[in-house]
C-alpha cells in the first residue's frame, strides 16, 4: 500500500512538472508565432491596436477561462486538465469523453483512478483529433465536390447544433427538471434579446449561478422532507 501511494505521489509530481513545462512551451509559441511571422515577413501587428482589441473581447474570455478552469478541473484531474487545456475542443470533444470513459468504469471525481482514467481518455481523444483532420486535410481537395454538393448543404448547416443538442440531451435526462428552467430561460432572453449571442461565454454564469440555486433548493427540500 505504501509503495502503490509512493508511485501515485511520483506519478503527481510528474504530471504537474511535466503539464507545467507543456503549457508554458505552448503558450510560448502561441504568442510568439505571430511576432516571429511578423518579423520574417516584416509586417508586425500594431501593438496598440492589439491591446484594444484585446480590452474589448479579452474580458470576456478573461471571466469564462476562469470559470472553465473551476468547473473542469475538478471533473478531469491534473492530468487531464494539462491535456485537454493544451490541445483545447474541451466542451464538445474532451469533456464528453472524460465523461463517458469515467462512467464506464465507475470511478468518482477526485479520485485517484479517476485521474488516470480521465489521462488516457484525453490523450486518446487528442490523437484520434489529430488522425482525423490530418485525414480531413489529406482528403479536401478530392471530397471538395461532395462537401459543396448542394444536396449535402442543408445538413453541414445543422453539424454544430445537432452536435450540442445530442451531447446536452445526455445531461438534460439526469435531472429533466432542473435542465428545463435554465434552458428555458436562457433560450427566452435570447429569443428576446438577440444581441446576447455575441455574449454566450459570460451567459454561462447567470445559467449555471440559476441551476445551482434550483439544486441547492432541491437538496434543502429532500433534506426537510428526510428530517419529517
Amino acid at each position: 500500500m505504501e509503495k502503490r501511494e509512493e508511485y501515485l505521489e511520483r506519478y503527481m509530481r510528474n504530471t504537474h512538472r511535466l503539464g507545467r513545462a507543456a503549457s508554458l512551451a505552448t503558450l510560448a509559441m502561441l504568442l510568439g508565432a505571430p511576432f516571429l511571422i511578423g518579423t520574417v515577413l516584416g509586417a508586425g501587428p500594431d501593438l496598440g491596436a492589439a491591446a484594444r482589441g484585446f480590452l474589448s473581447a479579452g474580458l470576456v474570455w478573461t471571466v469564462s477561462s476562469v470559470v472553465e478552469f473551476l468547473v473542469y478541473t475538478p471533473m478531469l484531474g491534473a492530468g487531464g486538465s494539462y491535456l485537454a487545456f493544451i490541445t483545447g475542443n474541451l466542451i464538445n470533444m474532451k469533456i464528453p469523453c472524460a465523461i463517458n470513459a469515467k462512467d464506464m468504469v465507475g470511478a468518482k471525481s477526485g479520485t485517484r483512478e479517476n485521474e488516470i482514467i480521465s489521462t488516457l481518455s484525453i490523450a486518446t481523444s487528442s490523437l484520434v483529433t489529430i488522425a482525423v483532420l490530418a485525414a480531413g486535410v489529406a482528403l479536401l481537395t478530392p471530397l471538395r465536390p461532395v462537401l459543396q454538393s448542394e444536396v449535402l448543404a442543408p445538413a453541414f448547416a445543422n453539424v454544430v447544433p445537432a452536435l450540442f443538442g445530442a451531447m446536452g440531451y445526455r445531461y438534460y435526462r439526469q435531472n429533466i427538471r432542473l435542465a428545463a428552467v435554465p434552458l428555458i430561460i436562457m433560450s427566452l432572453l435570447f429569443i428576446l434579446m438577440p444581441g446576447l449571442t455575441g455574449s454566450t461565454s459570460m451567459m454561462i454564469i447567470p445559467s449555471g449561478a440559476i441551476a445551482i440555486a434550483l439544486a441547492w433548493m432541491e437538496y434543502r427540500k429532500h433534506q426537510k422532507e428526510g428530517r419529517a
